[in-house]
Protein backbone atom coordinates (compact mmCIF):
# COMPACT_ATOMS: atom_id res chain seq x y z
CA UNK A 1 0.00 0.00 0.00
CA UNK A 2 1.20 3.57 -1.33
CA UNK A 3 1.44 5.53 1.54
CA UNK A 4 0.52 9.22 1.04
CA UNK A 5 1.80 12.56 2.40
CA UNK A 6 -0.53 15.37 3.82
CA UNK A 7 -1.19 18.07 1.62
CA UNK A 8 -0.59 21.47 3.29
CA UNK A 9 -4.37 22.26 5.05
CA UNK A 10 -3.18 25.59 4.49
CA UNK A 11 -3.23 25.51 0.71
CA UNK A 12 -5.92 22.71 0.42
CA UNK A 13 -8.46 25.87 0.61
CA UNK A 14 -9.70 26.33 -2.93
CA UNK A 15 -9.65 29.88 -2.37
CA UNK A 16 -6.35 30.18 -0.34
CA UNK A 17 -4.87 27.95 -3.75
CA UNK A 18 -5.89 30.84 -6.45
CA UNK A 19 -4.82 33.48 -4.39
CA UNK A 20 -1.58 31.51 -4.52
CA UNK A 21 -1.85 29.96 -7.62
CA UNK A 22 -2.02 33.60 -8.93
CA UNK A 23 0.72 35.09 -6.77
CA UNK A 24 3.29 32.23 -8.30
CA UNK A 25 3.27 34.02 -12.01
CA UNK A 26 3.21 37.24 -10.99
CA UNK A 27 4.84 40.20 -8.91
CA UNK A 28 2.48 41.04 -7.28
CA UNK A 29 -1.71 41.92 -6.86
CA UNK A 30 -3.85 44.18 -5.90
CA UNK A 31 -6.75 43.30 -3.86
CA UNK A 32 -9.03 44.32 -6.40
CA UNK A 33 -7.53 42.24 -9.01
CA UNK A 34 -7.56 38.63 -6.78
CA UNK A 35 -11.03 39.43 -6.61
CA UNK A 36 -12.03 40.08 -9.82
CA UNK A 37 -10.19 36.76 -10.77
CA UNK A 38 -11.13 34.33 -8.16
CA UNK A 39 -14.92 35.77 -8.05
CA UNK A 40 -14.36 35.96 -4.64
CA UNK A 41 -16.62 38.06 -2.05
CA UNK A 42 -14.25 40.79 -0.63
CA UNK A 43 -15.13 39.64 3.13
CA UNK A 44 -14.24 35.96 1.91
CA UNK A 45 -10.89 36.57 0.10
CA UNK A 46 -9.84 39.47 3.03
CA UNK A 47 -9.95 36.60 5.51
CA UNK A 48 -8.08 33.99 3.29
CA UNK A 49 -5.76 36.48 2.43
CA UNK A 50 -5.20 37.18 6.48
CA UNK A 51 -4.49 33.28 6.48
CA UNK A 52 -1.79 33.27 4.12
CA UNK A 53 -0.22 36.22 5.36
CA UNK A 54 0.01 34.91 9.01
CA UNK A 55 0.94 31.68 7.68
CA UNK A 56 4.25 34.29 5.75
CA UNK A 57 3.12 32.95 2.64
CA UNK A 58 2.38 36.22 1.13
CA UNK A 59 3.02 39.73 2.46
CA UNK A 60 0.33 42.17 2.39
CA UNK A 61 1.19 45.97 1.74
CA UNK A 62 -1.43 48.39 2.45
CA UNK A 63 -1.41 52.29 0.79
CA UNK A 64 -3.59 54.95 -0.61
CA UNK A 65 -3.43 56.50 -4.52
CA UNK A 66 -5.04 59.61 -3.30
CA UNK A 67 -7.33 59.25 -0.96
CA UNK A 68 -7.85 55.60 -2.17
CA UNK A 69 -7.04 52.66 -0.20
CA UNK A 70 -5.01 49.82 -1.87
CA UNK A 71 -4.07 46.88 -0.59
CA UNK A 72 -1.60 44.68 -2.43
CA UNK A 73 -0.09 41.46 -2.03
CA UNK A 74 2.65 39.37 -3.15
CA UNK A 75 3.52 36.08 -2.61
CA UNK A 76 7.24 35.22 -0.02
CA UNK A 77 9.98 32.72 -0.69
CA UNK A 78 8.19 30.75 1.83
CA UNK A 79 4.60 31.17 0.01
CA UNK A 80 6.26 29.94 -3.10
CA UNK A 81 8.16 26.81 -1.26
CA UNK A 82 4.63 25.57 0.25
CA UNK A 83 3.14 25.60 -3.19
CA UNK A 84 5.95 24.14 -5.12
CA UNK A 85 5.34 20.88 -2.42
CA UNK A 86 2.12 20.91 -2.23
CA UNK A 87 1.98 20.82 -6.33
CA UNK A 88 5.07 17.97 -5.95
CA UNK A 89 2.58 16.03 -3.27
CA UNK A 90 -0.68 16.47 -5.62
CA UNK A 91 1.39 14.54 -8.03
CA UNK A 92 2.23 11.82 -5.86
CA UNK A 93 -1.93 11.66 -5.78
CA UNK A 94 -2.25 11.41 -9.27
CA UNK A 95 0.23 9.37 -9.67
CA UNK A 96 2.21 11.91 -12.43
Amino acid sequence: MKAFKDLDPLLHSQLRLAVISLLIGIESAEFVFIKEKTGATAGNLSVQIDKLSKAEYIEVTKSFQGKKPVTTCQITPKGIDAFEAYVKTLKQYIGD
